[in-house]
Formats: structure tokens, sequence, C-alpha cells
């Protein structure tokens, strides 16, 4: 019995040995490595407040799920992880909180990884409470992920990442590997801020899988979300595995959509997808291949078009390979609400039957949906939608059942059965009205395992009181979507204070160096008239308006090839009537040839630009949300506007929308708008190209492909309204018919024509 109550005592203090957490405190890159590769199961490594350059952190241990290993930030959000630094993790039950990434890069394919070798991966594991801001590589063609997940039963959670502006998904799952498959990942309680556009593909938010694990389970979960300005590409979501849940999150402005792109059985329920009720480009959900279902989701101001509309159903190829598209089958789309969202049922989307003479055979997407039912939804719209069913190719294999839509009166093209209701909205919070009663008497459509639909949106139970669309009731309905302490790192806060410009006044060159230097982002330079001769760059790296009410001439006299002012990361310009004036040997405006690695933006209003050997001067792998020229004159330049360095065939291109409106183009030699994407892929749908009120005269005299306006593969252009007059060239333009390029209204004389071809060859991106 002796024996016993030692062998009893012994018990108690191990087990209160291991069940006690250890804190070891460490304030340099070389303690952290000693203390992670002596860590054991509830240890908690305690990284003091203060900033570690170049740490590349490898932490591999074995926690249990009563005892992980945690390592935190003294004070979450006080830990500053900068420069070449990348974070790994491999083992089990592994914790990671209140790390800061920020000023720096990975010099990895990835900032967060759940493994440390392709063998050596993380479960049970998770990255909380971690924010990841604008971190990214030099270059925008080096790809790659901030947080990818390997192994099973990971989490990151209440984080916020934004910014990403290099290509690659801001967070993917990869299944390679037995370890990798059904891994019951979740992706949870997170703010995934603004992500710019990037200019092409590769710019996800999420991806789950790769087109050649599309065939495995992942069992992943993203819920509970805030997609805030998520706009890197046509695809937020791209769900690419199987049986992932996609589930009560908030798609707040973002210009995209969920995308099942690729493999089975997803679930989207119970999100919100918001819009203004103008920007085209926000988007809702689009389907691809088998088994989807798609829930009590609520689209409010969605005003997508095709790929990026409320619900798109794509057609799929024959046969298709893995890496293409699948045809539609067995997909559900039940019980959602539509609020003043255009065309909410899209059908046959990317149909490209008519441009067969230009593709494979195996390209060729004629294959439409099959047994696929679009039941019990609501369609309101305060102004009336007269096409809120398009079908691009015909939705045969569609059944429209119990689907009702108020549309104030205005008479449907095509209705599908739709039953017409005069309805009401109600305000349940967060600046959303919706439809909630006056289609009780529609019974509600009753397929084939539909009593697995047990709640609505809100969480309300359907079993005795069932009816359609998203929302049983509105009753005690006050939501607060956009309250952004719900979601990511309880430290952090994107919301910035208005800051009120301030207006330096300056007279002479020097002072307009000293000021432009001095000043903060968002402050206005107001020149005095005069003169202003400089020899070296205006270095732009913040948001800076340089202006004048007088009679203002710069005169640069800089080095050949050098830019007058020279556009850097962060560099947003605005210049307002201002004399621009060079020596034909420099450019006028110029980003950096390398390590653009955040956007620029320029916008010039009521100038003059001469005697530049480029007025704009976009290299490789820059980009621009937005370049605009208003009211300007470009004269006595050898080159204008060039944007045409993104040749890797990519799909990448310099600038989201360039506009060119009421502006002269006078002996502009060549490349007068060079505006270039090189590589095509049907779902990436930029750039934008809109020359409009503008004059061109003898311009073009020495561009080699004797084309005047240089479009080639920018899906929308549109030419209006302009006079070309003795340019000698060929073509003013050459246009993509089968994208949305177009020219009206313009005046020719002696300067060739515009020519539309509908099916312009392109290089394929896959």
């Amino acid at each position: 019995m002796k024996q016993f109550f030692k062998i009893f005592i012994i018990f108690l203090v191990i087990t209160s040995c291991d069940e006690k957490k250890s804190n070891i405190i460490v304030s340099s890159t070389s303690e952290l490595t000693d203390a992670l590769s002596k860590a054991v199961k509830g240890d908690n490594i305690v990284l003091k407040n203060g900033t570690y350059k170049d740490v590349n952190i490898k932490f591999v241990g074995e926690g249990t799920e009563d005892a992980p290993i945690t390592l935190s930030a003294e004070t979450a959000g006080e830990v500053f992880i900068e420069g070449e630094s990348s974070l790994e993790l491999s083992g089990n039950y592994l914790q990671v909180s209140g790390l800061f990434f920020r000023n720096g890069h990975s010099p990895k394919k990835n900032v967060i990884a759940f493994r440390t070798s392709p063998k050596d991966v993380a479960n049970h594991s998770s990255v909380t409470n971690c924010v990841i801001l604008d971190f990214n590589n030099l270059e925008r063609d080096k790809d790659n992920l901030w947080v990818q997940f390997y192994g099973k039963h990971n989490e990151l959670s209440n984080c916020y990442l934004a910014g990403k502006t290099n290509g690659g998904p801001t967070v993917r799952v990869d299944l390679k590997g037995n370890q990798s498959i059904r891994n019951y990942h979740k992706i949870v309680n997170n703010h995934f801020g603004p992500r710019p556009r990037k200019g092409g593909a590769r710019g996800e938010t999420i991806q789950l899988g790769s087109s050649f694990t599309s065939m495995s389970p992942s069992n992943t979960t993203i819920a509970n979300n805030l997609f805030e300005e998520c706009n890197g590409e046509v695809e937020i979501i791209s769900s690419k595995t199987n049986f992932n849940i996609i589930k009560n999150n908030v798609f707040y402005k973002s210009e995209g959509s969920v995308v099942t792109r690729h493999g089975n059985y997803v679930s989207v329920d119970g999100n919100y997808f918001i819009g203004d009720g103008e920007n085209e480009n926000y988007g809702g959900i689009r389907i691809i291949n088998t088994g989807h279902w798609v829930t009590n989701n609520l689209f409010y101001k969605i005003k997508g078009k095709n790929f990026r509309s409320p619900i798109a159903i794509m057609n799929g190829i024959p046969k298709s390979p893995l890496n293409r598209y699948n045809q539609v089958t067995d997909v559900v789309v039940a019980y959602n609400t539509f609020v003043d969202s255009d065309s909410p049922f899209q059908f046959g989307v990317g149909t490209n039957i008519a441009q067969a003479a230009v593709l494979p055979k195996s390209e060729i997407r004629s294959a439409r949906p099959l047994r696929t039912e679009v039941v019990n939804n609501i369609i309101y719209n305060s102004e009336g939608d007269a096409n809120p069913i398009i079908e691009h190719d015909k939705a045969d294999g569609v059944t429209f059942k119990s689907n009702v839509i108020d549309n104030n009166g205005v008479a449907i093209e095509n209705d599908k059965g739709l039953l017409v209701k005069d309805l009401t909205v109600t305000d349940i919070g967060s600046n959303l009205v919706v439809p909630v009663n006056g289609f009780s008497d529609v019974e509600p459509y009753n397929g084939f395992d539909f009593d697995v639909i047990t709640e609505d949106l809100l969480g309300k139970s359907r079993k005795n009181n069932n009816q359609i669309g998203a929302i049983l009731s509105d009753e005690n309905i006050n939501l607060n979507l956009l309250d952004k302490t719900k979601y990511g790192a309880d430290w952090f806060s994107n919301e910035v204070e208005a800051k009120e410009a301030t207006t330096h006044t300056v007279a002479s060159a020097s002072e307009l160096i000293e000021k432009l230097n001095a000043a903060e982002s968002g402050d206005i330079i107001d020149l005095k008239a005069g003169n202003y001769q400089l020899t070296n760059s205006l270095v732009v790296d913040k948001t800076i308006t340089i202006q004048s009410s007088e009679e203002v001439t710069l005169i640069y006299n800089g080095a050949a090839n050098s830019a007058a002012f020279l556009l850097q990361p962060y560099g947003k310009l605005l210049v307002k009537n201002i004399k621009l004036k060079g020596a034909n040997t420099q450019h006028a405006f110029a980003t950096l040839k390398q390590n653009m690695s955040n956007h620029f933006g320029l916008e010039v209003v009521d100038s003059e630009i001469s005697n530049f050997n480029y007025a704009l001067k976009v290299y490789k792998q820059a980009f621009s949300e937005e370049i605009t020229f208003t009211n300007t004159t470009i004269s006595n330049c050898e080159n204008g506007l060039e944007l045409s360095e993104e040749t890797n065939d990519r799909g990448d291109y310099n600038t989201e929308y360039l506009t060119v409106d009421n502006c002269t183009f006078n002996n502009v030699k060549q490349n007068v708008i060079d505006y270039y994407r090189g590589g095509y892929d049907e779902s990436t749908i930029g750039g934008n190209l809109l020359v409009q009120n503008s004059t061109f005269t003898n311009c073009g005299a020495s561009e080699k492909n004797r084309i005047l306006l240089n479009t080639r593969g920018i899906i929308n252009v549109s030419i209006k309204d302009n006079v070309f007059q003795n340019n000698k060239v060929k073509l003013i333009a050459l246009l993509w018919g089968a994208k949305n390029n177009s020219h009206s209204n313009n005046t020719i004389s002696n300067s060739g024509i515009i020519k539309t071809e509908e099916n312009l060859k392109q290089t394929l991106m896959y």
C-alpha cells in the first residue's frame, strides 16, 4: 500500500509539472533560436517588445492538446518582424500570437508556412492575433504567399492581412502529400483588408488547393471573416478542392467573387455580399464543377457583370482537363436573397463557341449546366431590371421553382417562371434593407436532401416555419456586420483618421525640392509664377499634389533617360496647371526600373508636356491602379504614354485604368499610347482604356507597326469622340471585337482606319 501511495504522489508531481506553463523570455534572434530548439510541451516562449530584423523563425516542437508550445509577443502588436524574415512551423500543437510583419518581405516562397520541409508539417497548430501588412517582394513578378497551409487541423484566426501587391494568393491551402489531405483547416475571424488591384491573374485572397490536387478532399472551413476591398483579381476565394465550407463571411466592396474554380461539393452558406450599387466589379459567386450548395446568402447592391455577376453559372469544356472548366452538374442554389443586384442569375457564363476559329477545340466551353436547381430565391429591385435572368447559353438543364421577384413594375423578358410580388423591405442594420415577408403563400420547393438546410442566414431554424429567401423573419434583427472590432487582431485597426492637407507655397526650384522632401502624404505644393530649372529628378514616394494657379514652367535638364518626376512605391502624384519642358532625351514621368514593391499613381490635369523622349515611361513590374491625363497637351515628344513591358505572357499589365480625356497629342513620333497585356486567360478581365474628346495630329511617324494606339490584349477599350488628323499610320487602332473593345463618333482624316477583329489570336496563359 505504501508503495502504491509513493507511485501515486510521483504521478501527481509529474502531472503537475507537465501542466505548469513555463515562460521563457527572449530578446534576440539567437536567444529565440536557442529557446525554440529546447522547447517542450507547455513552454511559452515570449518575444520581448522590439524590432527583429532579418529573422527566419523555424518553430519545431511537440506540444499536446492540453499543453501546447506557444510563441507569443510580450505585448501583442509590439513585436515587429521586419527585413527579410519568415516563420515556419512543424510538429504538433504549436501556437503563435501577437506578431506584426511589416517593412520587409520574405526571402522564401511564403511569409508563414505550416511546414519546415516537404515532409515535416504542422498539425493542430495556429497563428492568431497577428498582422501582415504590405510585406511585399520587391518585384511584382516574384510570386509568393503570405500564409501557406500544410498538414492537418491548422488554424489562421483573428489576424489582419492587407496590402499584398505582388503575385500569388494571400493565403493558400496546399494538399500535396497524404499528410495534407482531409486537412480540416480553419480560416476564421480574420480581417482581410484591402488588397489592391494586381493587374493580371494570381491575385486571389484565398486559394484552396490547385488544379492538380482538385480531386482531393480538403474539408477546409472559411468562416466569420471580413473581406474588405479585396480587389486583387476576379477571384477573391478560389476553391480548387472538395468538401470546403465557406460560411458567414462578409464580402464588402470587393472586386471579385467566391469561385468554385475546381473541385466539388463546396458549401457556400450564409454569406453577405455588399456593394455600393455603382461599381460593376463587385461580384458574388461563380460556379463551376459538381455538387455545390449555395444557400442562405444575401447579395446587396451587387452590380458585377458576367464573371462577377451575383450568381454566375458557367459553361464547361467537354472532357475538360483538370486545369480548365468542368461542366456544372448537380448544383443547388436555394434560399438566397438579392436586393438591387443586377441580373442575379446568369447561365452559360464564359461560353465561347463563337471563338472556335481561333481557339483550340479543347478550349471551347460548350457544356451547359445539368441537373442544377435554382429554387426558393427572392429578388427585390427598387428600380426594375428587365433581365434578372440572362442566358449566355441555354439553361435547359436548370430547374427554376418557387422564385419570387418584386421588379417595381418593369416587364421581364425571360422570367423562367419567376413569381411577381409586391414586397416591402425592412431595415436589418449595417445599412441593409431586405424583404422578409410578403411571400408566405409561396410553397418552398423541397428538393432531394433539402432537409439539410436547417437554418436561415441568421441561424434561425427552418423546421417549423420555413419560407423562401435567406431570412425567415424581421424580428429583433440589428446587424453590425462592418464593426471591424469583430474581426482580425484585437490590437490593430485599419481606420485612419482623415488628415487635413497642408499647402506649401514655393517660389523657387530649391524650395520645391525642399518642400517636396519635407511634405507629408496628402500635402499640396503650390507653385508661384515663374520658370523652375531642375537638374535632378523630383522623387515622388507619397501622395502629393503639385499645382499652380499662375503661369509656371518646370524646365528639366537632367541626365538622359532620367525622369523629371520619378514615381516610386507609394508615390501618387497629381499635377495640375503646370508646363513641363524637357531637353528631348529625358522622361517627363517614369517609374523605377526595378523594386516597385508597391503601387504608384498619376493624374495630370490642365498641363503641357513637351520635348521629352517619353511623356510617360512605365517599366516592367510597375503598377498603378489609375493613370489619368485630362485637358493636357503632349507635344514634340519621341514617345507618348508607354506601358508595354509586361511581355511575360502571364496576363499582367501596368495599370488597371488608363484614361485620356480632352487631351491634345501633337508630333509624338511613336508609342503615342502603348498599353499592352501579354497572355490571355478569360477569367481575368482588365485592363481598361478610355480615350475620348482628344485630338491626335502629326503623330506616329516612327511607329514600326504603323498602329497609332496600341492596345494589344487589353480587355476594355473605348475610343470615342476624338479627332485624328494627318497621322502617318496604317491603323489608328486594332480592336478586339469579342471583348469589350469599341469605337464611336471619331473624326478621321489622313490617319488610316480603326479596325476591329472579332477574334484576335492571343497567347494562352496555361
